[in-house]
């Protein structure tokens, strides 16, 4: 979402602080004794140590569909094959599933926290909103080019992993999105259908495409992904599943964060380095270099989110790569509401960076692997618009995004073919609670995801 598409909507987001306050202060004054229990049991539980990922004796068997692009497969091997689900927030290909996408958003407590009345604003906001940003989807095409580049990607990795990987090869490209198509639910009915699970084991890892951990990004995706699991291989939760088909369910594995990756490095480098070439020898190594990630509330991050910390590892590691050779500044955009959220706000710090005369910027989006409507719309034609208003004369640019970059596309593979060697279910980090988090699915994804699954974690709060 964009800060000038929120204009018209400050009323709404004020009526929902000030209920918040309500509800907060009425809390305050009566709090159940079991919630504290709650809490504290929660609490004792901060930390989790991963286990191993440990193969199955039943495999699946992939069934050809048009659900994911097709793969040639060069190996076979005695323990695939793998399904690699990449893991992103999406977007609407066409302007009809605006209205979906903005619903799920907003239905979103992990990315928009509304408080007790999400259920109702969330909705109530999402039809607000729905005409403005189909025009906005218009303006770049007709819809978010984040399914084909997401597509694209997993499937080229795959084609890489059956070479360099040939003992869980063949690897399978899946998406979820969590609030575009295809939504999680529907890439996990798909697994199923397509032979893993049900009775057949087999082996998925869950890849998320935010290099920088987020409890809003990779934990909403996660905690979707967890929810679904129950639903559809959870004996406790589906009474319609066998013996054979509780015992042989999907064996998930994640790659969590990779914000430092040498590849990831390498690819971000090499697109900023070609649009520093494009300006003039004698003022390149004074063009300012904005990276630009999507922002977070200040309560989320408050409560312990690793989301700043990743990106600026980052934007460290990528100016390393880059010698230090220009100056930089980290930037955030997409703010949404009144409320405290992390700046300064990219739209903001380029326009105090052109009225003080620094016209040459080049604007980085370092939390995207792809363009979206954050780069498309809002980087590309508010941003650069203006500035170029305020007397930029073109000299702010931005760096093309990963998208179809080779180097790109060899760092997931190289990443993603570590991990399946490496046997671990997720990175240490990913054990470590936020910690001022109180939320329990939160906890009981974490401990499904970290025990792979040997313990049947039907929590109550889905």
């Amino acid at each position: 979402m964009t800060r000038a598409e929120w204009t018209s909507e400050l009323k709404v987001a004020g009526t929902i602080t000030v209920l918040q306050q309500q509800h907060q202060a009425a809390m305050s004054v009566q709090r159940p004794l079991q919630a504290l229990t709650k809490r504290t049991t929660a609490s004792q539980s901060l930390y989790h140590k991963p286990r191993t990922w440990q193969a199955q004796r039943c495999l699946a068997t992939v069934s050809n569909g048009n659900f994911v692009p097709p793969v040639t497969q060069d190996h076979t091997s005695s323990k695939g094959p793998t399904a690699m689900v990449f893991m992103n927030m999406g977007g609407p290909a066409t302007t009809d599933e605006v209205g979906g996408f903005l619903s799920r958003l907003f239905a979103d407590a992990d990315l928009i926290p509304l408080g007790p009345l999400q259920n109702y604003l969330g909705p109530l906001i999402s039809r607000r909103r729905t005409p403005k940003i189909q025009k906005q989807y218009a303006a770049i095409g007709g819809g978010s080019p984040i399914r084909k580049w997401s597509e694209y990607q997993a499937s080229e990795m795959c084609k890489i992993l059956d070479k360099t990987n040939p003992e869980t090869a063949p690897h399978k490209p899946y998406v979820a999105f969590r609030y575009a198509n295809p939504i999680t639910e529907d890439m996990y009915a798909q697994l199923l259908a397509d032979g893993f699970g049900k009775g057949r084991g087999g082996r998925a890892v869950a890849f998320t495409q935010y290099p920088q951990y987020s409890c809003s990004t990779t934990g909403s995706s996660l905690n979707e992904l967890w929810k679904w699991r129950q639903r559809l291989e959870s004996p406790t939760r589906n009474d319609n599943l066998g013996a054979a088909e509780a015992e042989g369910t999907i064996k998930w594995s994640v790659i969590d964060r990779w914000p430092t990756h040498p590849g990831l490095i390498d690819a971000f480098a090499e697109n900023i380095t070609a649009t520093l070439q494009t300006y003039p020898e004698e003022v390149r190594d004074s063009v300012v270099i904005i990276y630009s990630a999507h922002s977070l509330p200040m309560s989320v991050v408050n409560r312990g989110d690793p989301y700043p910390a990743e990106v600026a590892a980052t934007v460290w590691a990528v100016q390393q790569k880059l010698g230090f050779r220009n100056p930089y500044r980290l930037s955030w955009q997409s703010q949404v509401g009144p409320s405290a959220w992390l700046g300064a706000q990219t739209s903001d710090t380029v326009n105090n960076f052109v009225k003080k005369g620094q016209k040459d910027l080049c604007l980085v989006p370092i939390a995207f692997t792809s363009d979206h409507i954050e780069t498309l719309f809002e980087i590309d034609q508010e941003v650069i618009h203006e500035a170029n208003e305020l007397g930029a004369d073109g000299g702010v640019r931005r760096a093309e995004s990963l998208n179809g970059s080779p180097t790109f596309i060899n760092a997931l593979a190289s990443l993603a073919g570590a991990h399946l060697r490496s046997n671990e279910v997720c990175s240490r980090q990913m054990g470590l609670r936020c910690p001022g988090c109180k939320s329990e699915r939160c906890l009981e994804s974490k401990k499904f995801f970290m025990g792979q699954g040997e313990r049947d974690n039907a929590a109550s709060t889905l």
